[in-house]
């Protein structure tokens, strides 16, 4: 019972410090999985692992070693921001694999990188032929990134000589199920009246509202918790 009671414990120790490592260590740490941050997260995860089930090694020198691992990466991120020798060491570099609509043989062959991989990577980009890519870049978080032929592009407003003069906004959201959020009333000079005139106009209270956001172009949406669908589309049986 003792030894359950104190798993249990640990299980929720690990988890406390494994959000706080991540907050610490920042986003771009954790969203892309570089050579280093792979190696970090494997080492992370086995060292939780073992603090939560491995009651015969004493606490503290898990928790130390977790500080100690955590600090590493840490440093090596910030040496990474320093120097361009270093990320390339710790973070890899990004490697063209397509160059002039030309596949590169010898740098597919250095990433281990087969025409499979490359066809299901280019498919993920909605490229089913080859024959559109002007150039492919397998980045340093092993994600392709793709410049297509002229031909194949999408148009832009630009290129159609269709100019948008306004800028939009951040959509701001308002209520979320069913909660107003005060920090971005305050934040954007709004007011409850404001908010009370238009649920008002729309003859609704605010207990009808599940999610309210002012959109980029100022426009308001509003989702109700009665929707009034009378025949609902996939209803889980």
């Amino acid at each position: 019972m003792v030894e359950t009671f104190e798993i249990i414990i640990r299980t929720l120790i690990a988890f406390v410090l494994l959000i706080c490592i991540a907050h610490f260590l920042g986003k771009q740490t954790i969203s892309q999985m570089t050579y280093h941050d792979f190696i970090a997260s494997i080492t992370i995860g086995s060292i939780a692992a073992n603090l939560t089930f491995n009651t015969s090694i004493r606490f503290s020198h898990y928790i130390i070693v977790l500080i100690l691992f955590s600090m590493i990466i840490f440093l090596a991120t910030l040496v990474s921001l320093k120097s361009r020798n270093a990320r390339a060491l710790l973070s890899g570099e990004p490697t063209v694999v397509i160059q002039d609509g030309k596949i590169l043989e010898k740098n597919m062959k250095k990433l281990k990188f087969t025409m499979d991989s490359l066809n299901q990577a280019l498919r993920g980009k909605d490229i089913f032929d080859i024959d559109e890519v002007e150039y492919a870049i397998v980045e340093a978080d092993g994600h392709l990134s793709v410049l297509k032929k002229p031909p194949y592009r999408n148009l832009t407003q630009k290129d159609l000589g269709i100019f948008t003069p306004t800028q939009s906004a951040f959509p701001i959201e308002l209520i979320m199920d069913g909660q107003i959020i005060e920090k971005n009333f305050t934040q954007n000079h709004l007011t409850k009246s404001w908010l009370f005139t238009e649920l008002g106009q729309r003859g609704l209270t605010l207990a009808d509202v599940s999610y309210f956001v002012r959109g980029t172009n100022g426009q308001l949406y509003f989702d109700l918790y009665k929707d009034k669908i009378t025949s609902p589309i996939d209803i889980e049986s």
